[in-house]
């Protein structure tokens, strides 16, 4: 069949959103928690994992459990427990579907002068059981984990060691994990004058892999990029945010549809709260303002939307009065529009929250769950309390076509240059060019979708509109050399973060 007659078999579908624009309460986790991860999963469910839970009689730090939340059914059950009790550590969706969960606050306790301890392991969906894996080369609380383009895990920043003496903390040196292999390897020095014994209570810094596959770094005194192609941070422009005595805490950042990266508000201790946002521009290396946050926060979450506004929501805050101030959580939420420059209010969430986690799910809802709450200083405990924001215009994660029709099955992917199915009966070579078709790509966005062939990245060649069907996507990838020889070999595409179904093709 060719690649113009594969169209009538295509699938359509589209998600409803209830109540456009507002909080909704969901299930409660089975245990309250906060600096823990959650992972969208290949399946559609989150994967909620260790944490911390502080209360008002009892604390259970460093916790082991593990849980899934069920969109459908908008339950959280448990899973099996980690095999290392950890928070403040990174969770990472590998090509293949497993979770790696690396580092955090172990056996350790936080304060103390000992490194902190460097092991991973892996969650494997199809058992919903975790296995080890290789340890860190530097064991780190509070590190950025980014998805590389060529399936590697890149490791950056983080708490190494804290010496209490000095008020000095260690940061950790860059690194990568290898799924295929194991382990965790050195990478490139950073470019800036970043090393440990920096004079600071805390460390904080974020990583957002750009559009060209290399990574920011945005950290003090200087942004860096890292290139995985050569393996090596270079320089960029410093931030607009006055630097301060100490390094920010809890800001975000977040890649948008431009390119682009929108890094908003955080906290320096002894300097203040910061509403202010900034864009990197990685087509020059520079920072620039952009308009201010409604309020100023930290340790809040900020999730990119289909429609590429950005969903700011909690954190923490100063309230003050006449004789003091106190911190204080929000339940507030606003909206950035990157065509305005501008943010907008977004209603209030349900409860107040910080230390929690945001998750956009396959139907355009974003679920939130867990954190802690604070009102004129004083803390109400970790929260087991979810909710979930429904965007005004929801847009569901991308579809993969099969021939059948049911999106199941045979892929409607061809060979790009004779427009052949590449079936069981006329199989993908590695290396080769392959096109297929998609849904939920945002027009002129360019951000690259990923497609995982046999567990393994494939290079995108292209993506775009497709060329005669208004309302379809077309996306060019080169079958990836690394793949096993099957009849049926899994094909699926993820963007922002979701993954679509699961269509095959024939490989030799």
């Amino acid at each position: 069949m060719k690649a113009s007659l594969i169209l009538p078999f295509l699938l359509s579908g589209a998600a409803l959103a209830q109540s456009p624009g507002t909080f909704t309460a969901t299930g409660n986790m089975t245990t309250p928690r906060e600096n823990h991860t959650a992972t969208l999963l290949i399946d559609g469910t989150v994967l909620i994992a260790g944490g911390d839970n502080y209360a008002a009689t009892t604390e259970q730090l460093r916790m082991a459990t593990a849980e899934i939340y069920d969109p459908v059914a908008r339950m959280f059950t448990r899973v099996g427990d980690m095999i290392t009790g950890r928070s403040g550590h990174t969770a990472t969706l590998l090509p293949d579907g497993r979770v790696l969960l690396a580092g955090g606050d172990g056996t350790t306790p936080w304060g103390s002068d000992p490194p902190i301890p460097g092991t991973a392991e892996l969650y494997d969906p199809s058992t919903r059981t975790f296995t080890t894996t290789g340890s860190m080369v530097t064991g780190r609380t509070n590190a950025n984990a980014t998805l590389l383009t060529n399936g590697k895990v890149l490791i950056t920043g983080g708490i190494a060691r804290h010496d209490n003496d000095n008020d000095s903390v260690f940061i950790g040196d860059a690194e990568t994990y290898d799924p295929s292999t194991g382990p965790f390897t050195p990478t490139g020095g950073y470019a800036g004058s970043l090393s440990s014994g920096v004079s600071s209570e805390w460390f904080d810094s974020t990583s957002t892999r750009l559009a060209d596959g290399t990574v920011l770094f945005a950290t003090e005194p200087a942004a860096e990029t890292y290139d995985p192609m050569t393996g090596t941070f270079s320089l960029r422009g410093s931030m607009l945010t006055p630097a301060g005595p100490n390094y920010l805490l809890g800001r975000t950042a977040s890649l948008l549809m431009d390119g682009k990266v929108l890094l908003a508000g955080g906290e320096q201790e002894d300097t203040g709260l910061y509403n202010n946002a900034e864009l990197y521009d990685a087509a020059t290396g520079v920072f620039s303002f952009t308009g201010a946050m409604t309020i100023s926060r930290y340790e809040h979450t900020a999730t990119l939307l289909p429609d590429g506004t950005i969903l700011i929501a909690g954190g923490i805050t100063y309230t003050c009065s006449a004789n003091a101030c106190f911190f204080g959580t929000e339940d507030n939420a606003e909206l950035y529009g990157p065509l305005q420059g501008a943010f907008t209010a977004a209603g209030s969430m349900a409860q107040r929250r910080h230390s929690h986690t945001a998750t956009l799910l396959a139907d355009g809802d974003v679920l939130l769950a867990g954190g802690d709450g604070w009102v004129a200083g004083a803390s109400f405990g970790s929260s087991a309390t979810a909710e979930l924001y429904h965007p005004a215009l929801p847009v569901p994660a991308p579809l993969l076509f099969s021939l059948s029709g049911d999106g199941k099955g045979q892929g409607a992917i061809w060979h790009a240059q004779t427009g052949q199915v590449a079936s069981a009966d006329n199989p993908a070579a590695a290396g080769e060019a392959l096109s297929m078709y998609t849904t939920s790509l945002a027009a002129g966005g360019v951000i690259p979708p990923q497609v995982a062939v046999g567990g393994r990245l494939a290079g995108v060649l292209y993506f775009g509109g497709a060329p005669g069907y208004p309302g379809y996507q077309q996306v060019n990838f080169r079958m990836p050399s690394d793949v096993a020889p099957g009849l049926a070999v899994s094909v699926r595409l993820n963007y922002l973060g979701r993954s679509s179904n699961e269509v095959t093709l024939g490989a030799q």
